[in-house]
C-alpha cells in the first residue's frame, strides 16, 4: 500500500489505534440522520459533542464523487474531496473519522464503487508536490461506513434510478451492494422506505440482509408519505424481527411525542421509540436539525447556545454562507420572524450572520489564524513544482485559484494588471474564457504584450477563471497582485481613481465596498453552493421542506 506523510500527520499514524477501534457498531446507538443541506461538517460535529454516537452525511451523487480528488487542507486539518472545479464535495476530519457514515445516491454497482470514499478507486492528491496517488491505507480511514441511499422519494433523487426507484428493482438493490461490500473494508449499510405490503418489505430486507450489509435503517413511511404522516412502527417491528442484522428506526418527532405522552422539550427520551419499533438503533433527522441537543442525555440545551456553537464550527470549517444561513433558520422554525431571524435571513455573508449572534471577534480571529496559515503553506510550497510556470504551447500555465478572502472588498488581480498595464502603456489586458461540458467549469486566458497565461486549474465561475488567470501574468511578471499584507505597490486601481476624482473619502465608501463585494463572491458561488452542499432546496426554503428520506 502506498504511504502518505501529510496523511499520517493530520490522522493517527498508529495502525493500532484503528485496530483498537475497531468497525463502527450499529447496535445500541443513535445517530443523525442524514439530512440534505444540513449534515455538512458543522451539523454533524455539533451533533457528536451532544451526544450523538454516528452521524450521516447528507446524500451525495455518486457521479459527482467519482470525480473528485482526494486532498488534504492543511490548513483547516481536514480531508476534502473536491470537484474538478473547485468544489469541496465532502468535508471531514479527525473528530468525527470513526463515526461518520457517507450517504451516497446511485444506481450503478461500478460506479458506487469508485465513488466511495472508501474503494481503491478514489484518487488521493496531494497538494505539496502535486502527486497523484492511490493512498487507500489513509482514505479507508476517512470514514467508518458507506450508506446508500434507497429511500429519498422526490424527483431529482428517483428521475436518475437513486432514491426510492431502487426500491422497485430489489435485482439492482443486490447489485449494488454487493458491489460495495466485496470492494470496501468499511462496513456497508442502506437506508429504506418501508413497501406497499409488508410481505413486500420483509422480503426486500431479507434479500438486503444476504448481500452482507452491517445494517439497515428503515423510514417507516411509504414512498408518497411526508413527515406529517405517521410511521407504521408495526412494519419497522416485524422487519427487525425478520432478520438478525441491526435495524435501525428513523424516528419521527410526532410519533416520540405520541409514544411519550411529552412534550417537544424532551425529545431526548427516544428509547420507548425504541421499543415500538424493535429496532436496534434510532436515528434523529428533524429533532436534532431543531435543536442538536437533544442526543443530550442531561437533556436539550437552550436553543441560543446551540445556534452558537454550531456557527463556530460553520466559521471554524468554512461553511458556505448560505448553507450555514439555511440551517440556521431551521433551527430558529417559528423564530424565524423575530429580529434575530430576520437578521439571519437578511444576511448573506459568514460576517454578517456572526454579527447576528456577536461571533465578529471570533470570526475575525479564525479568519486572521487561517490567513497565516496560508501563507505558512505557500511558503512551503514555494520551489515546488506547484509554484513555477510551465509552458503548454504558447500558454504560460501555474497551478493558481482566486481566493476573494485573500484579497481586500475592493481589490482584485484582474484591476491590478490593468492598471500595471496601463502604467506601462501596453494594451488592455485580453481574456479568453472556455466552458468545460461535463462539469460546466471555466478557464480562462489572459494575453498581455503578446503572451499568454493561464491557470492549470479550473474555476467555478467564468469570474474567478479570468481573475485565475490575471494572477498567472502578474506572478510570472513578478508584479504584486493586492493581496491582503501585500506591500504598497504605488499601483492605483480603478475604483480609488474614481473615488478620488468624485471625492468619496474610503471611511465613506467602506461599508459599502465590503458588502458588495461579499455579495459577488456568493453570487458566483450560489449556483454551485447546492452541490457542494448536497443541496436540492432553495436557501430560504420554509423548515419544514428540509427532509431526512
Amino acid at each position: 500500500k502506498s504511504s502518505c506523510r501529510d496523511c499520517d500527520r493530520l490522522f493517527s499514524s498508529s495502525g493500532a489505534a484503528e485496530m483498537a477501534a475497531g468497525r463502527l457498531s450499529f447496535r445500541n446507538m443513535t445517530a443523525l440522520a442524514p439530512m440534505v443541506r444540513v449534515g455538512t461538517l458543522p451539523m454533524r460535529l455539533l451533533a457528536l459533542d451532544c451526544g450523538a454516537d454516528v452521524v450521516y452525511c447528507e446524500e451525495l451523487i455518486d457521479i459527482k464523487m467519482a470525480q473528485c480528488h482526494r486532498t488534504v487542507n492543511e490548513v483547516l486539518e481536514t480531508v476534502d474531496f473536491v470537484a474538478p472545479d473547485g468544489r469541496v464535495m465532502f468535508r471531514t476530519c479527525e473528530r468525527e473519522k470513526d463515526r461518520v457514515v457517507f450517504q451516497m445516491g446511485t444506481a450503478d454497482p461500478d460506479r458506487a464503487l469508485i465513488a466511495s470514499p472508501s474503494s481503491c478507486e478514489m484518487r488521493c492528491k496531494r497538494g505539496v508536490n502535486n502527486l497523484k496517488l492511490i493512498c487507500s491505507s489513509h482514505r479507508e480511514n476517512d470514514v467508518a461506513a458507506i450508506d446508500v441511499n434507497m429511500g429519498c422519494p422526490k424527483e431529482y433523487s428517483t428521475k436518475g434510478g437513486m432514491g426510492a426507484a431502487l426500491l422497485s428493482d430489489p435485482d439492482k438493490i443486490e447489485a449494488i451492494l454487493k458491489k460495495l461490500v466485496s470492494g470496501v473494508s468499511k462496513p456497508v449499510t442502506c437506508k429504506i422506505r418501508i413497501l406497499p405490503s409488508l410481505e413486500e418489505t420483509i422480503r426486500l430486507v431479507q434479500r438486503i440482509e444476504k448481500t452482507g450489509v452491517a445494517a439497515v435503517a428503515v423510514h417507516g413511511r411509504f414512498k408518497e408519505e411526508r413527515p406529517r404522516h405517521p410511521v407504521h412502527c408495526d412494519y419497522i417491528q416485524a422487519v427487525a424481527q425478520a432478520v438478525s442484522i441491526p435495524v435501525i428506526a428513523k424516528k419521527s418527532v410526532g410519533e416520540l411525542r405520541r409514544l411519550s405522552g411529552r412534550g417537544e422539550d424532551e425529545l431526548s427520551d427516544i428509547e420507548k421509540f425504541r421499543e415500538a419499533t424493535g429496532a436496534t438503533s434510532v436515528m434523529l433527522a428533524r429533532a436534532a436539525m431543531w435543536n442538536a441537543s437533544v442526543f443530550s442525555k442531561q437533556g436539550p440545551l437552550p436553543l441560543e447556545k446551540v445556534m452558537e456553537e454550531y456557527l463556530k464550527y460553520a466559521i471554524q470549517y468554512e461553511n458556505h454562507a448560505l448553507n450555514t444561513k439555511y440551517c440556521l433558520c431551521q433551527m430558529l422554525r417559528d423564530k424565524v420572524e423575530s429580529p434575530l431571524g430576520k437578521q439571519v435571513q437578511a444576511a448573506q455573508t459568514n460576517g454578517e450572520i456572526s454579527e447576528a449572534y456577536n461571533l465578529q471577534e471570533f470570526l475575525r480571529k479564525r479568519t486572521q489564524e487561517q490567513l497565516q496559515a496560508r501563507r505558512a503553506s505557500d511558503a512551503l510550497m514555494s520551489g515546488s513544482q506547484l509554484d513555477r510556470p510551465v509552458m503548454d504551447g504558447d500558454v504560460t500555465t501555474m497551478a493558481v485559484k482566486f481566493e476573494r478572502r485573500e484579497y481586500p472588498p475592493q481589490i482584485t488581480p484582474k484591476m491590478f494588471l490593468l492598471e500595471w498595464s496601463r502604467k506601462e502603456k501596453l494594451e488592455q489586458p485580453i481574456y479568453e474564457t472556455v466552458q468545460r461540458s461535463q462539469d460546466r467549469a471555466f478557464q480562462s486566458i489572459v494575453t498581455v504584450a503578446e503572451k499568454k497565461y493561464r491557470s492549470s486549474l479550473w474555476s467555478k465561475s467564468k469570474k474567478f477563471a479570468e481573475q485565475a488567470a490575471a494572477i498567472v501574468c502578474l506572478r510570472v511578471l513578478g508584479v504584486p497582485e493586492g493581496r491582503i499584507g501585500e506591500e504598497e505597490s504605488g499601483l492605483v486601481c480603478k475604483r480609488k481613481r474614481e473615488r478620488k476624482l468624485n471625492g468619496t473619502t474610503e471611511e465613506e465608501g467602506s461599508k459599502k465596498r465590503h458588502m458588495s463585494a461579499d455579495i459577488e463572491q456568493e453570487t458566483d458561488n450560489s449556483d454551485t453552493a447546492a452541490v457542494a452542499n448536497g443541496g436540492c432546496h432553495k436557501a430560504d426554503e420554509p423548515p419544514e421542506q428540509a427532509e431526512s428520506f
